[in-house]
């Protein structure tokens, strides 16, 4: 939806936007945040064309409830649209950055027996009655390919029909984080399930025509989140899944952690060089910088210890320490 931006500061904030999707940001949560920006310098009755500090000073004050991170993200979309301002030509304050917040957030691994036992669990469960717009039908197969493949919840649920070639043997994920294109092989046993669920999905009583989504409702529509993670936090209870000590069940994105962690601990075991196999899972994964992905050698270090005894530890910090693990 487009967006109505009125104060003295619109038209820029417009052209900024379109000069960020044009090299091929997504900037949904920046646009949010600007349009906000927009709606406090209406509010005020900012006439300066450039961002006054008095108007910064506004904007950076932490907010009732406000998390660290937030507040961070909201100066920094500030400073950034400031600094495009100056480039302009146009005198802007760039307000300076609060420390960046730290976070202890530690990601889930799970064990290949807690996985299997997620599979049977999936492949047992069953609606009570009919729910056409439930996911439960996508279920067994899409929990497979979260855990074989590494892909973001948000990438899997975005798959259409003519990205899966089963006949080849991968998957072609457009609609990604960063917005690039990838292909992804799969192994033969995921292609194997992947052909047996298409067989199931030829026969559902679809009134609306062939969805083009790969993963579908009962009723042909696309599977929601809100929905797989339901079922997931089912197949986890019915598995026996313990509660974290953050008091709540592993998500799905940790399906995602345990992907890369996994392959890493495979690649040791083979005698692979990780480091020389970075590059390969950083693109299988879609991360945009190697120190992305170098985060999960650090956490597969801690996990096995005896696996990749022969690897240099002072290795771990070749690349920057990344801020935080990926929320999506």
């Amino acid at each position: 939806m487009n967006k109505n931006y009125k104060s003295r500061y619109g038209m820029h904030i417009e052209q900024f936007i379109k000069m960020k999707k044009t090299f091929g940001f997504k900037f949904s949560t920046s646009d949010t945040i600007l349009y906000q920006i927009d709606r406090l310098a209406e509010k005020t009755g900012e006439t300066s064309l450039g961002i006054t500090k008095e108007f910064a000073e506004k904007w950076s004050k932490k907010r009732l409830h406000e998390s660290d991170s937030y507040r961070y993200n909201r100066i920094r979309i500030l400073a950034t649209f400031s600094s495009y301002l100056c480039d302009l030509g146009i005198q802007s304050f760039i307000p300076k950055l609060p420390p960046y917040p730290q976070s202890t957030f530690i990601p889930y691994i799970y064990s290949q027996k807690e996985i299997d036992a997620i599979f049977k669990a999936c492949d047992e469960l069953r609606l009570h009655q009919a729910h056409m717009h439930s996911s439960l039908f996508s279920m067994p197969v899409l929990i497979r390919l979260l855990y074989s493949t590494g892909l973001r919840i948000s990438e899997a649920l975005s798959l259409r029909n003519e990205d899966v070639n089963i006949d080849e043997n991968y998957l072609r994920v457009k609609d990604s984080k960063n917005g690039k294109e990838r292909i992804i092989p799969i192994s033969d046993s995921l292609a194997s399930v992947i052909k047996e669920y298409l067989q199931y999905k030829d026969k559902l009583p679809i009134r609306k025509g062939k969805s083009p989504y790969f993963f579908v409702k009962l009723n042909g529509g696309k599977c929601s989140y809100q929905s797989v993670a339901y079922w997931l936090k089912e197949c986890q209870k019915k598995a026996g899944i313990q509660y974290t000590d953050r008091n709540q069940l592993p998500r799905i994105h940790d399906l995602r952690h345990t992907f890369a962690v996994t392959s890493l601990a495979n690649m040791a075991e083979s005698g692979i060089d990780m480091y020389a196999s970075l590059p390969i899972l950083s693109t299988y994964l879609g991360h945009q910088s190697l120190g992305a992905t170098n985060h999960y050698v650090r956490l597969t270090a801690n996990m096995y210890p005896d696996l990749i005894k022969d690897v240099d530890m002072i290795c771990l910090d070749v690349f920057p320490k990344f801020r935080n693990y990926e929320a999506n």
